[in-house]
């Protein structure tokens, strides 16, 4: 069986505001520090859980069903969250 092996990258968000951005924004606003929507991904360690973990503790909630995939040598995963 031929397995297809693919690789977890970011997308390209060019229309999204960076953090930079957002900060240098008139809006003295906390929620505008942080962005509405983030991807969080990379290998499936503690390390990621730990960033899931922090993420939700910073008032963010988990957006859809997290993604797994595997390369022939390393399980990757991504967690959509976003700001309520």
């Amino acid at each position: 069986m031929d397995v297809a092996r693919y690789r977890v990258t970011v997308s390209d968000m060019s229309n999204t505001p960076s953090p930079q951005d957002l900060h240098d924004s008139d809006s003295g606003s906390a929620s505008q520090d942080r962005l509405r929507y983030r991807l969080l991904t990379g290998p499936d360690t503690d390390a990621f859980c730990k960033r899931v973990s922090d993420a939700l503790a910073e008032g963010y909630v988990l957006h859809g069903s997290p993604s797994i995939t595997f390369d022939g040598t390393t399980t990757y995963v991504a967690q959509a969250v976003v700001l309520p």
